[in-house]
C-alpha cells in the first residue's frame, strides 16, 4: 500500500495535470469559435464553385480539348493519397481517424492491383503511415512553421500537386481530411480532387448559362482555382475539427483527473485514519501497561 507521502504527491501531481487540461480546454473552446466560423463561411463559396464547375464540365465532357485536370490522364493505375493531418496532438482520435480512412483506401486500392503513393500534410499522420507503407510515402508538406495553415499553404500544395500531375507522377488524387459537424462529431472524409469529378460524380446545375469566352478557356482558369478552394476548405474543416476534438478530449481528461483525485483523496483519508487509529491503540496499550 502506498504511503501517505506518496499518495499526497500523486494527488498534487494529478491536480497539476488537471489545471493544464482545463487550460487547454478553454484555449481550444476559444479557437473553436473562430475556426468553426471560418469553415462555415467557406462552404457556400465552395459549393457554388462546384456547381459552376459541374455545369461547365457537362458541356465539355468527353471532348479531347477539355483541360487535363478535368478529362484525366486516361488511366487510373497510380493513385496519390493526400492525407491532411495536424501538427499537434492532444486531440483525441482526430488524427488517427483520418489516417485510418487513408490506410483503408490504400489497402482497397492495393487489393485491386493499383499503385499507391502518399502525400502527407502535417506532422502527426506521418509515423503510422510510414510504418504501414514505408516505401510508398512520396512527398511531405511541412506546416510546422505556420500558426494555422491557410490559403497560402493550400495554394502551394495545389501548385505542387498540379506539377506532379502534369509530370505524370499519378493518375488520380484523393484528399483525406476531417469534416466538422460539431464539437463532438468530426467525420473523416475522402474527396477526389484530381481529375476534378465530372457530372457523373458531381451534381450539375439546372440553370441555362451562356459563357464568354468558351467553356474550355474558363475551365482552364477555374480548375486550378477550384483545386485550391477544395484544399483550402479541407484545411479549414481540419482546423475546426481539431479544435473540437481537442476541446472534447481535454474536457474528458479534466473529468477523469477529477475522479482520480477523489479516489486518491478517499484512499489518503482512509490511510491517514488507519495510521491515527494505530497510534491511538499503541498509546492506550502503553498506558495500560504502566
Amino acid at each position: 500500500m502506498a504511503s501517505l507521502k506518496e499518495l499526497k504527491g500523486r494527488i498534487n501531481s494529478v491536480k497539476s495535470t488537471q489545471k493544464i487540461t482545463k487550460a487547454k480546454q478553454m484555449v481550444a473552446a476559444a479557437k473553436l469559435r473562430k475556426a468553426q466560423a471560418a469553415a462555415e463561411a467557406a462552404r457556400p463559396y465552395g459549393e457554388r464553385l462546384a456547381a459552376v464547375m459541374a455545369s461547365l464540365a457537362a458541356k465539355v465532357a468527353g471532348q479531347d480539348n477539355a483541360p487535363k485536370l478535368l478529362r484525366g490522364s486516361g488511366a487510373a493505375q497510380r493513385h496519390l493519397l493526400v492525407v491532411a493531418n495536424s501538427d499537434k496532438g492532444l486531440a483525441g482520435a482526430f488524427n488517427s481517424n483520418i489516417v485510418r480512412a487513408a490506410l483503408a483506401k490504400a489497402a482497397e486500392l492495393k487489393a485491386d492491383g493499383k499503385d499507391v503513393e502518399f502525400y502527407l500534410i502535417g506532422r502527426k499522420g506521418r509515423a503510422p503511415i510510414r510504418r504501414a507503407y514505408p516505401d510508398n510515402v512520396g512527398r511531405m508538406f511541412d506546416t510546422t512553421e505556420v500558426r494555422e495553415p491557410g490559403y497560402a499553404e493550400a495554394e502551394a500544395i495545389a501548385a505542387e500537386l498540379v506539377e506532379m500531375y502534369e509530370a505524370g507522377k499519378f493518375d488520380v488524387a484523393h484528399l483525406f481530411f476531417s469534416r466538422f459537424k460539431s464539437a463532438l462529431t468530426q467525420e473523416p472524409t475522402r474527396l477526389q480532387i484530381i481529375p476534378v469529378p465530372t457530372p457523373e460524380t458531381a451534381e450539375a446545375s439546372d440553370a441555362a448559362v451562356e459563357y464568354e469566352p468558351d467553356e474550355e478557356e474558363i475551365l482552364a482558369e477555374l480548375l486550378p482555382r477550384y483545386l485550391k478552394t477544395q484544399l483550402f476548405g479541407a484545411l479549414l474543416e481540419n482546423q475546426a475539427s481539431e479544435q473540437g476534438a481537442s476541446m472534447t478530449a481535454m474536457d474528458n481528461a479534466t473529468r477523469n483527473a477529477g475522479e482520480l483525485i477523489n479516489k486518491l483523496t478517499i484512499q489518503y483519508n482512509r490511510s491517514r485514519q488507519a495510521a491515527i487509529t494505530t497510534e491511538l491503540i499503541e498509546i492506550i496499550a502503553g498506558a495500560e501497561a504502566l
